[in-house]
């Protein structure tokens, strides 16, 4: 065998040796590299479904910071207070005088054919506010005055026949009852503490079975002022010691309740001043402590009783000053005291001049009657006077007026 033959059988030798050897390592590896493989998808798997996850969970916590962060005092009074206001929906009835004719021959003559007035059933729309589980509703006495029929509407859509309990038409609050147990009410806060620039929320729920959702309206202000004070209205309601705000009171939002941010009841809203018709932002609430007062004398007695003070006040007048030796600022006269009335009872003389009502400076008839707006039956008054250059402190506890429906100063 010569050189080249042998070259070429350790050549073939060789590629056989690597062949053999390839095939060898390829069997022995494959297995793993497939298992690795697998491992690698599974992993990537596991690590896209985390990732998902987390995306959500993120999504999540975002939108509860965000929901966190809408939500404040004021969305959790409105969330608080809401299920109690209510729409009061009522049928009254109206006397229309009939002046057709402005001649006397034609008023004898038709009188038979077109009397001279008739009655007309007409709808009037507001809210009240629950005030106990018992379905004791408080509401403003203009929207149920002259009722005939008084209906309810619930905020959860609910309809229910009302009665009217009583009402003190002077102070413009009436209260009125449903029949129901455990129904949501709202808590009474206090009207002696409140902070002009404080938060306000007026609620109303005017709109009844007019529109499908019974849910109240919610506007937001703040108490612009506090013991503002009205001339006797024209129909001879005392506005004293009102609390102004700039949420807006909109037609049919009478006797809704004026909350703070604690969920309380601070006032009832009762009107506003306008020129168009619709809220300017001045808007007026009766006082929550008056309402209080008035709304528990009307459930125990069923009325407002009537006050008896027994004595009469008139303002000192430039003369009468003069002739007193006193500022013609300085408080009231007392004109006239009943015999055997309270004040008589209290000490009270003629000619004393009170200057203090329970703490209020008095400088007028007008400041007196004020100062007593908020007095009931059987309670204390605290008179300040000057009789002989000397001050004096009387008590005097008011006593129901049996004869007379009278009121302060009237006998």
């Amino acid at each position: 065998m010569n050189k080249n033959s042998i070259i070429i059988l350790l050549v073939i030798f060789v590629i056989l040796n690597v062949f053999i050897t390839k095939q060898i390592i390829n069997k022995s590896i494959a297995p793993n590299a497939n298992s690795a493989l697998e491992h690698l998808n599974v992993v990537y798997e596991k690590t896209s479904i985390d990732s998902n996850e987390q995306i959500s969970n993120d999504r999540v916590q975002k939108n509860r910071s965000l929901e966190y962060t809408r939500k404040n005092a004021i969305t959790k009074a409105v969330e608080l207070v809401q299920p109690s206001v209510v729409s009061v929906n009522v049928i009254k009835t109206e006397v229309v005088r009939n002046n057709r004719f402005n001649s006397f021959f034609f008023d004898d003559f038709f009188r038979d054919f077109f009397p001279r007035q008739y009655e007309r059933k007409v709808q009037n729309l507001g809210s009240g506010v629950i005030i106990s589980e018992d379905g004791y509703i408080i509401t403003n006495s203009h929207v149920v005055k002259g009722a005939t029929k008084i209906k309810v509407i619930l905020s959860d859509g609910s309809n229910l026949e009302a009665k009217l309990v009583g009402n003190d038409d002077k102070n413009d609050i009436a209260v009125i009852k449903v029949s129901g147990k455990n129904l949501p009410y709202a808590k009474l806060g206090r009207s002696d503490d409140i902070i002009i620039g404080e938060w306000t929320i007026a609620m109303g729920n005017p709109f009844g079975y007019l529109i499908k959702d019974s849910k109240p309206t919610v506007t937001v202000g703040v108490v612009s002022a506090v013991d503002r004070n009205f001339h006797i209205s024209d129909d001879n309601r005392v506005y004293k010691k009102m609390i102004q705000t700039d949420a807006a009171i909109n037609p049919g939002n009478s006797g809704g309740p004026l909350i703070n941010v604690n969920g309380e009841v601070i006032g009832i809203n009762t009107f506003i001043f306008t020129k168009s018709g619709g809220s300017i932002g001045i808007g007026f609430a009766i006082p929550v402590d008056r309402v209080r007062s008035i709304a528990n004398e009307i459930i125990k007695y069923g009325k407002i009783r009537p006050i008896w003070f027994g004595f009469k006040v008139q303002d000192i007048t430039p003369a009468i000053a003069y002739s007193l030796g006193l500022k013609p600022s300085q408080g009231v006269l007392v004109s006239y005291i009943e015999k055997d009335g309270p004040a008589e009872e209290a000490g009270l003389k003629r000619g004393d001049i009170i200057i203090k009502i329970n703490n209020q400076v008095v400088d007028n008839a007008d400041d007196a009657e004020i100062a007593v707006s908020d007095v009931r039956v059987e309670q204390e008054l605290m008179i300040e006077i000057l009789r002989n250059d000397k001050k004096e402190n009387i008590k005097l506890i008011t006593k129901e007026y049996k004869d007379k429906s009278g009121s302060f100063f009237k006998l």
